[in-house]
């Protein structure tokens, strides 16, 4: 499957299948959310909550090349990203292209 976020792929001629998606909700534990508010004071990155939002975008990716699969398809162009807070110390994320296949 080819991943790509521009709307075309060099050398590549093909028909669009459709919109995909892929999607989570993930959080970190208490724990993590009194580290980082404490964190929040002295400044700096806050890893467990970057670690956090790579593990959403590579399950919402997953998720999302499933769904072409499912639909035959070769690639997904368009490829975007979104993010937002669900509630405190927990954020969705959710991944969406233009399935296609090669003809």
């Amino acid at each position: 499957m080819i991943l790509v976020n521009t709307d075309y792929i060099t050398g590549k001629t093909f028909e669009m299948l459709g919109l995909v998606k892929g999607s989570t909700i993930q959080s970190k534990h208490i724990g993590k959310d009194i580290g980082a508010g404490l964190k929040t004071i002295v400044g700096g990155e806050l890893t467990g909550y970057t670690e956090m939002m790579n593990e959403a975008r590579a399950i919402a990716t997953k998720r999302m090349v499933a769904e072409a699969e499912g639909l035959g398809a070769d690639a997904i162009v368009n490829i975007r990203y979104a993010s937002s807070a669900v509630v405190q110390g927990a954020a969705e994320v959710i991944a969406y292209g233009t399935a296609v296949k090669f003809v």
